[in-house]
């Protein structure tokens, strides 16, 4: 079957519904979501979103508190972009119905975060993520120009290399003309025709073994791509968030959110002393990379599975206002964050790489955009700041649109790209090779790639991922095509990268650290 749209949305979180939204005012938008449209990363996201909105607060702050994050590494004019074009998304979704805090005196309520000079975090209790997500679900119920595809995967973006030409990254002009999308309710696979396709596919936390991500985010639209020959950067750059709820078997990991850290809670060993003064001035408030670093080896130097997060010392009544979810998790696993410490230890949380996309959010594939998550911006740098992702979906979803509609008159559709070849037999054992072979991978990465890594490790990792590699080719290519062996697939993609990336950087910068190269090189590249 085939299906035919202006505009092909893959992905359903703020990135994928924010375009949609302002797509539909120019022509008929598909959009695809794997699950529930609201199971996604951004529901999960619970700090709020980055904006510079009142006094002594300033751009250049905000610039500048970003740029020392991102280690060196960050695309000044990137950065520039994002922040200076904040208060009109921050509009955009006040417009759209998403509901911030805000004081008794009319002005937003805002926190502070981990590498934050001023407060500038707009949020919703420790919810953000969700009533955002909630705001959009609801804006676009009724949209006649949107057409929703829940529980649709897409398998892979079509190029000339489903026409039978020969496509490597070198193939000038390789160009998007929608994507195979595997209906997982028939099984069917049906052809997507789009002038424009957008993949907003989110993160890559189950490549770990431990994340904040859903079990969703398996870094579908970074495998694309890198299976159609564009171009991915900067993968070693992983995220861990340093205080994630130490509750072992649980997944997602829940996230103790850093505004909490911003609010005043303090990391303590369990004999209840600090230590984050020992690594950095800024104490419990220093940036992700040197928080989660410094919690990995108080754990490791001490032989403890986590570190306390303290916050019993401030009033009882503002903790349960400000973070309502997290106080009720924490009861329901039978403790009181105003009387009790909070057992936390890092776990994987975000991806600062991903697709290249330049200013307008175009990829390397023409007709192919990209933005979130899945993208290498160069907002990021080697680390993100705190609340920052949020903006960054915002800020280059509408930039998607934008050039996206000046070129759309001037795009038609292919019609000569065939429909899926579904030949194969199903094999009984499938699903348990499958979930094996998952298994395998997050035990791998969470094992080699984690925090610290050496090139003992990293090759040691990659030879493992390429036996993985091959027998799960082997098995897609003889097997009818499942989300769950294409899921499988992409995380084997993107784990590759990973390694690939970081054994290519002879340096320690923001999030990847090696000890086989612990200074970092003055110069960038």
């Amino acid at each position: 079957m085939t299906r035919k749209f202006d505009f092909l949305v893959i992905g359903s979180g703020l990135a994928g519904i924010s375009f949609a939204i302002k797509a539909s005012r120019y022509g008929k938008v598909a959009l695809i979501s794997k699950a529930k449209l609201d199971e996604t990363n951004t529901a999960y996201a619970q700090g709020g979103i980055a904006a510079v909105t009142y006094k002594p607060d300033s751009f250049e702050k905000h610039i500048q508190d970003t740029i020392i994050a991102g280690d060196g590494h960050c695309d000044e004019a990137a950065v520039r972009k994002v922040i200076q074009e904040a208060p009109a998304q921050i509009d955009d979704l006040l417009e759209w119905g998403v509901n911030f805090d805000k004081k008794e005196d009319g002005l937003f309520d805002l926190h502070k975060e981990g590498g934050h000079s001023e407060f500038r975090i707009l949020h919703h209790k420790d919810n953000t993520g969700y009533e955002m997500q909630q705001s959009l679900i609801r804006k676009i119920a009724d949209n006649k120009n949107i057409e929703i595809f829940e529980n649709h995967f897409a398998i892979e973006i079509l190029t000339q290399h489903h026409l039978g030409e020969v496509v490597t990254q070198h193939t000038p002009n390789i160009e998007c003309y929608g994507a195979y999308v595997l209906n997982e309710e028939t099984n069917h696979i049906h052809k997507f025709l789009a002038k424009i396709t957008l993949l907003a596919t989110g993160g890559i936390g189950s490549v770990y073994a431990t994340t904040t991500n859903p079990e969703i985010a398996t870094g579908d639209g970074i495998a694309m791509v890198h299976r159609a020959r564009g171009v991915i950067q900067d993968m070693e750059f992983v995220q861990f968030h340093p205080t994630g709820l130490y509750n072992p078997g649980e997944r997602p990991t829940f996230l103790i959110t850093e505004a909490i850290r911003g609010y005043g809670a303090v990391l303590r060993c369990k004999d209840g002393r600090e230590f984050m003064q020992k690594y950095d001035e800024r104490g419990s408030l220093a940036s992700r990379d040197i928080v989660a670093r410094a919690i990995d080896n108080e754990m490791k130097i001490r032989g403890h599975q986590f570190v306390y997060l303290d916050v019993t010392h401030k009033n009882a009544d503002e903790t349960k206002e400000h973070f309502p979810n997290i106080y009720k998790k924490c009861l329901s696993l039978g403790f009181d964050i105003t009387k009790d410490m909070i057992p936390v230890s890092p776990t994987q949380h975000y991806l600062c790489g991903g697709i290249v996309i330049d200013e307008h959010s175009r990829t390397t594939i023409k007709s192919l955009y990209a933005a979130g998550e899945c993208t290498c911006t160069g907002l990021h740098g080697a680390n993100r700041l705190a609340s920052n992702s949020l903006l960054e979906a915002l800020v280059y979803s509408d930039a998607a649109v934008k050039h996206a509609t000046s070129v759309l008159s001037g795009i038609s559709f292919n019609e000569f790209i065939p429909d899926w070849n579904d030949d194969g037999t199903k094999l009984p054992e499938e699903m348990v090779l499958i979930t094996q072979s998952f298994r395998e991978v997050e035990q791998i990465m969470s094992t080699y790639v984690g925090i610290v890594r050496s090139n003992l490790r990293l090759k040691r990792a990659m030879s493992r991922l390429e036996i993985l590699f091959r027998e799960t080719e082997d098995l897609f290519d003889r097997s009818v095509v499942s989300r769950e062996i294409c899921e499988l697939r992409n995380v084997i993609s993107v784990a590759y990268l990973i390694i690939k990336h970081a054994l290519r950087r002879k340096e320690s910068r923001g999030l990847h650290y090696t000890i086989d190269y612990p200074k970092r090189m003055k110069s960038d590249k």
